[in-house]
């Protein structure tokens, strides 16, 4: 007979290998779940909708994404369609984003927790790229132009910049969840509330306390809207 340590260790396994399966948006086990933004019920994503109340304008948006926006100061702007904006893609594993750039501008370093993202160049040229995990830290990048299409990985670190200084860019990405998440670096770690230790980053960054003191006090606008 098996031992309890064996038993244990199987037991640990299978909880693994059933977390490793659904680390992902919940697949829909019917034609759709529009999310019930008003349902008391708390579970990963939303509720479902009870389905006679539904109708076309669940799964609608006039979101003019033809229509170009104004960047910020650091020379971008995302304008993003995910399940809050579109309740029928509750479930569905996929949202959409227009993004503008200035001349010059970015969509600086940032990640997303939850999706894997494919962006497709519609106007202009992009120097994007993303970095691997520790202890490589690989930059892949790669210069784009309208037309072209780029993949970024789940979760990594990756940027998009818009090299040409006369000239405006326009892309489109899709990404692998109803709500993808984002975490702009630079955002989190010198602009999180309440921030966070001088020293930790001074000592992490390895420069004085003064330079993390000054980045801190900066005004770290959001590009996502």
């Amino acid at each position: 007979m098996a031992s309890a340590s064996s038993i244990c260790l199987l037991a640990a396994l299978l909880v693994l290998v059933s977390w490793q399966a659904i680390a992902s948006d919940p697949s829909p086990l019917q034609d759709f779940c529009v999310a019930d933004e008003h349902s008391p019920v708390f579970v990963n994503g939303f509720a479902c909708l009870d389905p006679k109340y539904v109708n076309a304008d669940h799964f609608f948006k006039a979101a003019m994404l033809d229509t170009p926006r104004k960047p910020n100061k650091v020379g971008s702007n995302v304008t993003l369609i995910n399940v809050m904006q579109i309740p029928g893609l509750n479930t569905l594993g996929i949202s959409i984003a227009r993004i503008d750039y200035a001349p010059l501008g970015q969509n600086p370093p940032h990640t997303h927790p939850r999706a894997t993202e494919i962006l497709t160049v519609l106007e202009g040229t992009l120097y994007v790229g993303f970095v691997t995990s520790n202890p490589n830290n690989t930059l892949f990048s790669k210069v784009l132009n309208k037309g072209d299409v780029f993949v970024f990985p789940v979760g990594l670190i990756h940027f998009q910049f818009n090299p040409n200084p006369h000239q405006p860019a326009v892309a489109i990405a899709a990404l692998s969840s109803q709500n993808p998440g984002v975490i702009t670096i630079a955002n989190a770690v010198f602009g999180s509330k309440p921030p966070i230790s001088d020293e930790v980053l001074a000592k992490a960054f390895q420069v004085g306390k003064g330079i993390i003191d000054w980045l801190q006090a900066q005004f770290w606008e959001n590009n996502h809207y």
